[in-house]
């Protein structure tokens, strides 16, 4: 049965989501719905809470992987300018869900306000970002949060203040189907400081990720005081592939997808991973990579 018919405009009938991913694998959406307004989308929650239609987001699709027979129900992109924008009034910043880290954080260091730089590098949308906690030991996202706009699954736009969402590292319980906005308090501070500390957070990113022309995804959670990189080179595994998919040589928690490669070969190949570190050393591996 087709999707509501009021949304006839918006819809896209069994689109690939390779494209709009990072690693350019996958199968096609059911549905992929493009809304241009808040109220456009929040139908759209609605209406698939009503007939029970599994609902996603699909932000930058980074560390995203789509299986190869693709995804059933509707998959939203928030492109429209309403879900993108970036305002700074003083030391609040406010963005949409959609506006990219990147847009969110120039718009910052352009305004002389400190707080994102230890974000530079993290390819995400904003919603995105929030919802996993975007950062490390040196600063999260969360650290400046204020609260964020949500539509919930009734349809209905509800606002959650920072103290109502828990946060951990590359975690948070903010369940909520669509992030549609978020605040933030940041601290003033000279253009050459801030440019400083963007630019030692991009190096040492950099350094611990595979080359930029490779398409990967990060595949565990570090465990607490461990990393998840290391468990897998001492279990032996920094060499291992299935198929065209490869562990990093730069970040063993990593999986490159070389050309060729298929969502089955890197999900067998995490698989292996996860099952040889926990054969050598009793842990098992916790999986960050988001797979549809």
């Amino acid at each position: 049965m087709p999707f509501r018919d009021e949304f006839t405009s918006i819809t896209q009938a069994g689109q690939p989501l390779a494209p709009f991913t990072s690693l350019r694998i996958g199968g096609p959406a059911e549905y992929l719905v493009t809304p241009q307004t808040r109220d456009e989308l929040a139908r759209v929650v609605a209406a698939c809470t009503a007939e029970k239609i599994p609902f996603r987001v699909l932000g930058g699709g980074i560390n995203l992987l789509v299986r190869d027979e693709g995804v059933k129900g509707v998959v939203v992109r928030m492109t429209a300018p309403e879900f993108t924008f970036v305002t700074v009034t003083g030391k609040t910043l406010k963005a949409g869900g959609g506006a990219s880290l990147y847009s969110v954080i120039a718009a910052a260091s352009g305004a002389g306000l400190a707080g994102f730089e230890t974000l530079v590098g993290i390819p995400a949308t904003l919603g995105g970002a929030l919802r996993f906690n975007a950062g490390d030991r040196s600063g999260e996202i969360a650290d400046h949060l204020v609260r964020a706009e949500v539509i919930d699954s009734t349809g209905r736009v509800v606002v959650r203040e920072r103290r109502d969402i828990r946060f951990g590292e590359h975690d948070s319980d903010l369940d909520d189907p669509v992030v549609l906005s978020v605040e933030f308090a940041l601290q003033s501070d000279s253009e050459g400081a801030i440019v400083k500390r963007m630019r030692r957070a991009w190096i040492n990113r950099k350094a611990e990720q595979p080359l930029s022309h490779q398409a990967a995804v990060r595949v565990f959670r570090n465990p607490q005081g461990q990393s998840a990189a290391h468990l897998i080179e001492r279990a032996g595994l920094g060499r291992e592939q299935v198929g065209a998919a490869e562990v990093s040589d730069r970040n063993a928690n990593y999986i490159v997808a070389r050309p060729g490669t298929s969502a089955k070969d890197i999900l067998a190949l995490a698989h292996r991973l996860r099952e040889g570190v926990r054969a050598k050393s009793g842990i098992v591996l916790e999986q960050e990579l988001n797979v549809w």
